[in-house]
């Protein structure tokens, strides 16, 4: 039971935030003309806001008390803006101060060479009010705020993938997200209106009391709520917009929008779908499982053959959160059958990924994002050979790459590990046919582990080895400190988390004691240094105790080559008896043709070789190869749903004739009907 708290500093932090960041938006509109001091008084402003909230999460998930509060209050009319920081809101606040801070820091620097001078204002506002909007979502009690500041998140969001606004396919992709958004929050605009009807109130504590509607109706609204918020979470086949939407993005925003805009999607998932509607239907935990298994298999795969770096970021953040929302979905299954302990250890695996991938998605966003200053291209083919010319940045993306793959030593490995262990918990536990459901995820699950490995391995090798394949490659430089520092502190995390993940997992004890029907004692730390979600003697893993061995072995292989009377020779690169250039070197396209190949009853590949002939068709003097897969979705469901809606407009074009007469006679049609309804309702 979590205790509520309304007093104390920490009560007047979240209000403080809110004040700073009203103060930093009308300082930065006031430097618009200076393009200096209107970055860091927005950015510094910020910083300041995240440090008030991220303090407060924090004390909320050490105490385990809920803050509540009120921001406005206007006696006259009865408006009352008011905040509640629970267990659960204040683990996402907590995640989004960890990325936004490190984030605000970094665009200090960023912005000077990525935004325009006579847009700086426009952005240093809109990163405030994305951050603010965000922060009121995890915190809002009832459905006016709540839609409220989802709205505006979208807003603020577009604005800043429209910074560069004079290229069209910016301007798509905003026009594209704000159609995404709204359809969504027209979702649950409408699921929400049916729960306040429900409960005759609009807070979150009457209409998420569990028990407001039933049956048929319940899962309608489960379904609503589902599109509402899987928009926002980027899950197939919700996802058209994310790929388009982070490319277009300044690399600073796009970090935030892959590890904090996603979030939000998630949180309402949490907040409303699995611990708002009552106990959990078995059918709404198969729905979240077979989205989280198709996102994070497909969204793997279709990050494998891009060659734009954001755009492979963008679809590896699809990936991410399908194994969230398939942690979510094996949490749920449990519940749906009762088991408590089963489904908090299945909601710590989500809950945990939830932070790792923020922590390196992040990270690796804002390498990228150096790597595209320094270079002038997000094109993974004209890269190579960068290590040596961004050691710094290359260090920071290796290690964001080492834990997206989900390898042991980093902090992408415990949560991984832990959906694993709670997809093996809910086949033991699950009864009947269904539970063959979790071997299944387990195995989607493992694929995509191997998938995302081999993702990053192309990423790192064919961006940053080698050598370089164009001359902004070749003229390349380090990032200045001032972006390589928030570079090594969320590369720093991913270390710390992954090597000592029984912190995180204390820090959830609160989250998951505070929501209904899960275990409150379910084991999932081994003290500070290991995880054991404890069916047996052999489940629990100590990654600290394998880095040591590790460092261990390194140090022995050091100590022998350093011995004395070693010889170290360098010699020439063997390039099969010819000259190492560029143009003999592996490609991005080459690494991911053979899976092109494996998976083409997915991709359904498309190729067209043209041959430039010289004086023989049998020696062209060139080769142009073109290659591109299906897109899918956009061809098979939004296209003839786009078309639809099209046809469906013109037709009721006939509505709006021009005449006055017809449109009083549409005025009096309706009077008409709404006294005959009214007048027969009792």
């Amino acid at each position: 039971m979590v205790e509520p708290s309304t007093g104390g500093l920490v009560a007047g932090a979240l209000p403080a935030a809110v004040l700073v960041r009203l103060l930093t938006v009308a300082a930065t509109t006031a430097l618009a003309r200076r393009p200096r001091p209107c970055r860091w008084v927005a950015l510094g402003g910020s910083m300041a806001a995240s440090v008030l909230t991220l303090t407060m999460a924090a004390e909320v998930i050490v105490s385990g008390r809920e803050v509540e509060g009120v921001l406005f209050h206007h006696a006259a009319s009865g408006i009352v803006f008011d905040y509640a920081v629970t267990p659960l809101s204040a683990w996402f606040l907590m995640v989004l101060g960890v990325v936004a801070l490190p984030t605000a820091l970094y665009s200090a620097a960023y912005f000077a060479h990525a935004v325009a001078a006579s847009r700086t204002a426009v952005v240093g506002v809109a990163f405030n009010v994305l951050l603010g909007s965000v922060e009121a979502v995890f915190v809002a009690t009832g459905v006016i705020v709540f839609l409220g500041a989802w709205e505006v998140m979208t807003l603020a969001t577009a604005a800043l993938v429209a910074t560069e606004y004079q290229e069209r396919a910016n301007r798509l992709a905003a026009y594209l997200y704000l159609v995404m958004s709204h359809v969504g929050t027209g979702c649950l605009v409408a699921a929400f209106m049916v729960l306040a009807s429900r409960a005759g109130a609009t807070s979150f504590t009457a209409m998420l009391a569990g028990d407001v509607v039933s049956g048929p109706l319940r899962d309608g609204l489960f379904a609503l709520f589902l599109v509402g918020f899987g928009v926002k979470a980027g899950v197939i086949p919700l996802h058209v917009w994310l790929p388009e939407a982070h490319p277009a993005a300044p690399s600073s925003i796009s970090a935030l929008m892959s590890a904090v805009l996603i979030t939000a999607g998630i949180y309402g998932l949490y907040r409303v779908c699995a611990f708002g509607l009552g106990v959990p239907d078995e059918r709404w935990a198969l729905a979240l499982l077979f989205v989280g298994m198709l996102s994070a298999i497909l969204g793997v795969l279709y990050a494998l053959t891009q060659t734009d770096l954001k755009r492979l970021l963008a679809c590896s953040t699809i990936e991410n959160s399908g194994i969230v929302v398939l942690g979510l979905g094996a949490g749920t299954m449990a519940l749906a059958h009762g088991h408590r302990a089963v489904a908090a250890v299945a909601v710590a695996a989500s809950l945990t990924h939830v932070l790792n991938h923020a922590i390196f998605k992040g990270l690796l966003f804002l390498a990228a994002g150096s790597v595209v200053m320094a270079t002038g291209t997000r094109q993974i083919e004209e890269f190579g050979g960068l290590l040596k010319r961004m050691p710094w940045t290359a260090l920071f993306f290796f290690i964001g790459a080492l834990a997206i793959s989900g390898l042991p030593l980093l902090n992408g490995f415990p949560s991984e590990w832990l959906t694993f262990q709670a997809l093996l918990l809910g086949f033991t536990a699950t009864p009947g046919l269904v539970r063959l459901n979790f071997p299944v995820a387990g195995a989607m699950l493992a694929l995509t582990s191997a998938l995302a490995a081999a993702c990053f391995v192309r990423a790192f090798g064919i961006g940053f080895l080698a050598l370089p394949r164009s001359r902004p490659a070749s003229d390349a430089h380090e990032s200045p400190r001032l972006m390589l520092v928030p570079q090594a502190w969320l590369a720093t995390l991913c270390v710390a988390l992954g090597l000592f993940p029984g912190v995180t997992l204390r820090a959830l004890e609160t989250v998951i004691a505070s929501l209904p029907g899960l275990e409150a004692a379910a084991p999932t730390a081994a003290g500070a240094l290991g995880m054991a979600p404890g069916i047996s003697s052999f489940d629990f893993v100590y990654p600290a105790i394998f880095g040591v061995a590790v460092l261990a072995a390194l140090v022995v292989a050091l100590s022998l080559t350093a011995r004395r009377g070693a010889v170290v020779r360098q010699v020439p690169t063997w390039a099969c008896g010819g000259v190492l250039t560029p143009r003999t070197e592996y490609t991005a396209t080459a690494f991911s043709k053979p899976l092109l190949m494996i998976f083409k009853a997915i991709y359904r590949p498309q190729r067209q070789v043209d041959a430039l002939a010289g004086a023989s068709p049998y020696f062209p003097q060139g080769v142009r190869y073109r290659a591109e897969i299906e897109p899918t979705f956009e061809r098979y469901i939004y296209g003839p749903l786009l078309r639809g809606v099209v046809r469906t407009a013109g037709a009721m074009r006939v509505l709006q004739a021009g005449s006055l007469h017809a449109y009083l006679a549409y005025v009096l049609v309706l009077a008409v009907v709404l006294l005959i309804w009214l007048g027969g309702t009792p």
